[in-house]
């Protein structure tokens, strides 16, 4: 399975890139307009907010799913017996957030958002017109003015040898939304399945992003761009004495986007949702 390296300024940068997500589910692109700067400055002050007690005065809401979710409560990912290894803040540019990582958050949201409009409308250039004419509308269109895109800081905290036999940082699943987009962690461990079931390692040097199909767009498209199940193994070593950070930014249509025949973008994401316990 060979998930591609695409370098966004080519010429043909797009058919390469969405040949990648067709095949794997995944794409990876090199010398895109994400700020490294600005990934690397949230990495290191969301990772000293992660290890302070300020981040009980954020606790998440049920209601509204924003805010924090410590290792106690976090997901169990569809089909697996244990919670996975992280803690995690979802923010959202209504919802709550430390006001002196604000600013940060917001650009970054507003940056990658930005660039996934540009990867959709990629996505559905190069959809074949059998498929393509399922979608209800255009792809990049279905993100516009939605309030549930979410900016995930994500905190794999360093392993203490207590955790339970067999828990993963994060257990095989598939993301629910149309589109996630993933600057490469502060460490190695993102791993995809290939058809065989075996598992491989995805391409994750500093400064590369990182972009997998999501459960929704797999509906929509009809199965034609997979959402390839992923994970994030434990380290070893040296590596385990370590936190990683990541920054998936997940692209959500609005509530009432049609997906298919069988869902709204609504009525998937509740399913998925209750699947995954964070709703009842």
């Amino acid at each position: 399975m060979q998930v591609q390296v695409v370098d966004y300024r080519a010429a043909d940068a797009a058919e390469q890139f969405t040949r990648s997500l067709h095949e794997t589910g995944f794409g990876v692109l090199v010398n895109h307009p994400i700020e490294q700067a600005r990934v690397e400055k949230i990495y290191a002050d969301w990772l000293s907010f992660f290890n302070s007690d300020e981040k009980q005065q954020f606790a998440f809401s049920k209601e509204t799913q924003d805010g924090y979710f410590s290792t106690a409560i976090s997901e169990t990912a569809k089909g697996a017996a244990l919670r996975d290894i992280k803690e995690y803040f979802h923010y959202y540019p209504w919802g709550r957030v430390p006001p002196a990582l604000q600013a940060e958050a917001q650009a970054y949201f507003e940056q990658a958002n930005g660039l996934a409009q540009e990867l959709l409308s990629w996505v559905e250039r190069f959809t074949p017109p059998q498929i393509a004419r399922h979608y209800r509308e255009p792809l990049s269109h279905m993100i516009e003015d939605s309030k549930l895109t979410l900016l995930r800081v994500l905190r794999y905290p360093p392993l203490t040898g207590q955790e339970p036999a067999g828990a993963l940082r994060a257990a095989a699943h598939g993301d629910i939304n149309l589109l996630t987009i993933l600057p490469a962690a502060n460490e190695p461990g993102l791993q995809v399945q290939g058809r065989d079931g075996a598992w491989f390692d995805v391409p994750c040097d500093f400064g590369m992003l990182i972009i997998n199909i999501g459960d929704m767009l797999q509906e929509a498209s009809q199965g034609y761009y997979p959402s390839t199940q992923h994970r994030v193994v434990n380290p070893t070593g040296d590596g385990a004495k370590r936190s990683r950070i990541s920054l998936p930014l997940f692209l959500h249509p609005r509530n009432e986007v049609v997906l298919s025949d069988r869902y709204t973008a609504d009525e998937y994401l509740q399913e998925r949702l209750r699947e995954l316990g964070v709703k009842t």
